[in-house]
């Protein structure tokens, strides 16, 4: 028979493979903060997040700046020489005029299209509305999304039932269909007309989520005192149960936006988008598809930009997502341990014992609380937390409240 080893007993968390000194560091690091501190100091050390989100802000400052931005008659001028809509005369056959060695931009660094149009003005007037349009999707279906979720999780039965009914019947329409008929239809009055027609249809998936989260979270023990104290309906909706579900919508949110850029440009590259004369990227390319093999730069540039725009809405995405959720860990390297360990007399050995009173057994004694629940936070062994709001006067029931 095998002789197995006693597993080294770790107290105070029930995940395998987690020290105590792991949980330890990491209750130290996040001691005294709150709970958007910790989130943020989350969303910071996510590097594939902070370059993307760098990445997207410099592509929205380049877009709207460089030829400007148009609202109906209000047309700023931009920093760039060339508007995306008037021809000029045809410069090195319409190729790129860009230089990498030695690095000139010339004056059409992505080439001009067959009539002269500048390729750089039109891409940077097509970001400007596929943006605009990733944006009012993102807000409408998150505000109604979120809506119907909580309502439905909260109240249940007979609220519960008409509201799901009716979120399976937009879930059974495809998207796309609904996108072709009334983007043709009203696509020309411009992209904030087919983003709010995008908005109207793609609820449905943040609803169902954010149904299961109140449904969840609604049983809560802070939610019960919360009921105890008289808070009403209303408040313990958006001041108890609401901000322990914000992570999920703002994640969720950001996929939102990045599926609606992608929809956008289907649609106008099939011609049910964004309608002459404004552009948007996907018009761009759907405009030049006949030139693909003798111009390809005209399908290079608008391409690289839905391709980072979506890329860099994802990745921030992620980092929200590793930020929210209070089940993610931060493992400490080597050198984090052997900083926090207190030396008893093994002299610096690995297995050193920490002194007692140590900073280790301090940082573990560290429990954050708020009101009737625990600070979400992902040092207590996985164990998801949640955030209370502390009460007060308002929970009490005034007088003639029902």
């Amino acid at each position: 028979m095998t002789n197995l080893e006693p597993p080294v007993p770790q107290p105070g968390h029930h995940r395998p493979g987690i020290t105590d000194s792991e949980s330890s560091i990491e209750l130290k690091d996040i001691a005294g903060l709150s709970q958007g501190q910790i989130v943020r100091k989350r969303f910071f050390r996510h590097r594939g997040a902070l370059v993307a989100m760098v990445m997207l802000v410099f592509i929205v400052v380049l877009a709207f700046t460089s030829v400007g931005p148009q609202f109906g008659g209000f047309k700023p001028g931009g920093w760039w020489r060339y508007t995306w809509n008037i021809a000029v005369e045809i410069e090195n056959a319409g190729r790129p005029t860009i230089s990498f060695f030695p690095f000139t931009l010339g004056n059409h660094p992505f080439g001009q299209d067959e009539v002269g149009r500048d390729i750089f003005a039109v891409v940077m007037r097509g970001t400007q509305q596929s943006l605009m349009i990733m944006v009012i999707v993102g807000s409408i279906a998150t505000l109604i999304g979120t809506v119907v979720g909580a309502i439905s999780g909260f109240y249940r039965g007979i609220t519960d039932a008409v509201l799901m009914r009716f979120t399976d019947i937009i879930i059974t329409i495809p998207v796309i269909v609904i996108g072709a008929v009334l983007g043709r239809r009203f696509g020309i009055a411009g992209a904030p007309v087919l983003a709010l027609i995008l908005g109207l249809v793609l609820w449905t998936g943040l609803a169902r989520l954010v149904r299961g989260e109140f449904l969840s979270l609604r049983e809560r023990e802070f939610v019960d005192a919360a009921r105890v104290a008289g808070a009403r309906d209303r408040r313990i909706i958006f001041r108890h149960i609401l901000p322990n579900a914000i992570g999920v919508i703002i994640v969720n949110s950001t996929l939102l936006m990045a599926a609606a850029i992608l929809i956008e440009t289907g649609l106008s590259f099939l011609g049910y988008g964004v309608q002459a004369p404004d552009t948007s990227l996907g018009k761009i390319i759907s405009e030049n598809q006949g030139a693909f093999s003798t111009r390809p730069w005209l399908f290079w540039w608008p391409g690289l930009f839905i391709i980072a725009i979506a890329l860099c809405i994802n990745f921030i995405g992620d980092g929200l997502r590793d930020a929210f959720d209070p089940r993610q860990r931060r493992m400490p390297n080597d050198k984090a341990l052997a900083k926090a360990r207190r030396v008893g007399p093994g002299g610096g050995r690995p297995d050193a014992v920490p002194a007692p009173g140590g900073d280790l057994d301090r940082a573990a004694t560290v429990v954050s609380s708020r009101g009737a629940g625990m600070q979400g936070n992902g040092g207590m062994g996985g164990i998801r937390g949640y955030n209370a709001d502390k009460p007060d006067i308002d929970d009490r029931p005034k007088l003639g409240d029902n």
